[in-house]
């Protein structure tokens, strides 16, 4: 076999990963999907893989038959990163194509061994402990993919928007959260932070149970509130993103129709499923990236 050879057949690998990845972002995250359709053309297979292995971390504990199991599919993920996992490494899809936007995008690897690190709480059934731990928690997964493709887009150069990505992410992952209320505590899980429950006399036995009550509809209002205070923040440091990162900022701009839509009359935070048209969603994202996110 000739060196061009193999060099066509790792391109065919790599384009293989990145349509993997692809594919599966636009199943398993249509929001952060039609968002990366707004980047230039030429950077989104990288920014597909970025969103396809935070996708996957995420589902460890579904894939998982216990915490001990998804741990050590952690740990795999890990040595992965860090060029110590056993056999073929890139003959999985999502990490050769993370591998390749590591190298060609010259991105640090610790971020994602932290996003690794914080996706550990999934597998277990403790409730967040206080606000300040989601907020890490969201900095650490969220926020960290905007800040990393906006590494990405900004070719080597300066992103800026380091505070900025840092409020979206825990803006757009505590909206997340709370969108996934009905399904997480059906599961056994609750990021709700266990002091703000306290607050209103909530305890975690209420929330996995379905009993909620008025005591879990004004936890999820603090949350909310905080979710816009962070949205604020992140507006008022917008200025500091480099143009070409925007993009990665994009799917910000869905956060607050998502909070508009859980203030609505009748809303139950354990069963009523928040959705807005995708019509609407890809106007709002259309609208962000026309004004620079």
């Amino acid at each position: 076999m000739t060196d061009t050879d193999t060099q066509a057949g790792t391109a065919g690998g790599l384009d293989f990963a990145f349509g993997h990845c692809e594919a599966l972002v636009k199943a398993g995250d249509p929001d952060r999907y039609f968002a990366t359709l707004f980047a230039p053309a030429a950077f989104r297979p990288h920014l597909f893989a970025l969103i396809a292995f935070s996708l996957t971390i995420a589902r460890t504990r579904e894939a998982a038959s216990n915490p001990m199991a998804g741990e050590i599919r952690l740990q795999w993920w890990r040595d992965a990163l860090q060029g110590e996992a056993r056999g073929d490494v890139k003959a999985n899809p999502v990490a050769a194509a993370l591998d390749d936007a590591i190298v060609k995008r010259k991105l640090g690897r610790q971020p994602f061994v932290d996003l690794i690190d914080a996706r550990v709480f999934d597998l277990y059934d403790d409730p967040m402990p206080r606000v300040n731990d989601l907020e890490g928690y969201c900095g650490e997964t969220a926020s960290a993919l905007i800040r990393l493709g906006g590494l990405v887009l900004a070719e080597g150069a300066e992103p800026g928007g380091a505070a900025a990505a840092g409020h979206a992410g825990v803006a757009y992952g505590i909206t997340g959260l709370l969108r996934s209320l009905p399904w997480h505590a059906r599961g056994g899980q609750v990021y709700l932070p266990a002091d703000i429950l306290k607050t209103y006399g909530v305890t975690r036995e209420d929330v996995v149970t379905g009993r909620g009550g008025p005591g879990l509809v004004r936890a999820c209002a603090d949350l909310r509130a905080l979710a816009r205070r962070h949205l604020a923040a992140y507006a008022a440091a917008r200025g500091t993103i480099a143009p070409a990162a925007r993009a990665a900022f994009l799917p910000v701009a869905l956060v607050e129709p998502y909070l508009a839509a859980m203030e609505r009359p009748g809303y139950d935070p354990l069963n009523t499923l928040i959705e807005i048209p995708r019509w609407r969603r890809l106007w709002r994202l259309w609208r962000a990236s026309r004004r620079g996110a």
